[in-house]
């Protein structure tokens, strides 16, 4: 039996039963997401609004919960300002949300890219069967952020949705195999 399952076949069954169903309705829902990114997108959009607003509600109760005297109230104030503000506007400018978001996400590709592409050439001696693979992920990134710039604002409706899509698809499927694996280790 591999370290870390329980003992108990039936355990075992019922957690390989559960994750199955799980990682298929994942699959299903990328599938969803891969045909229909513009609402995918949409999707996006307006459940980042829903979590900034709330948070920044919660974040106001809080900070007006604990006082003025409280070591960075006027930060935190501010956060939770600025949480409620921007939630606000996803949520009733969703096609300026989405290209907001879409620009935002595109200059993580970037920053995340040169960054990988420089950790890779520092790396170039100490890891030298490794290196090669980090500077092939920060040159897609970037290639993937150029892609997304050379087609704006259209690529703002459809990349979103279709990067979720592609993450649900896989995800699910990575949880299938798991289930998969526990579900032999109970038959074993």
């Amino acid at each position: 039996m591999p370290a870390g399952l329980p003992s108990d076949a039936a355990t075992l069954q019922k957690c390989g039963t559960w994750f199955l169903v799980y990682g298929i309705v994942m699959m299903l829902l990328g599938v969803l997401a891969i045909a229909l990114p513009g609402l995918a997108t949409l999707a996006v959009e307006i459940t980042v609004g829903w979590l900034l607003l709330l948070g920044g509600v919660f974040g106001l109760v809080a900070v007006f919960s604990t006082g003025r005297d409280m070591p960075g109230f006027w930060w935190d104030l501010l956060t939770a300002i600025v949480c409620v503000l921007a939630g606000l506007l996803l949520l009733v400018r969703p096609a300026a949300g989405i290209l907001t978001l879409t620009l935002l996400f595109t200059a993580y590709l970037l920053a995340g890219g040169a960054a990988r592409i420089g950790l890779a050439f520092g790396y170039r001696n100490e890891l030298p069967g490794a290196w090669g693979w980090m500077l092939a992920s920060g040159l897609i990134d970037i290639v993937l952020a150029l892609i997304i710039l050379s087609g704006m604002p259209g690529t703002a409706v459809w990349v979103l949705g279709l990067l979720v899509g592609i993450n649900m698809l896989m995800m699910g499927f990575a949880i299938v195999m798991a289930a998969v694996a526990v579900r032999k280790a109970a038959a074993a």
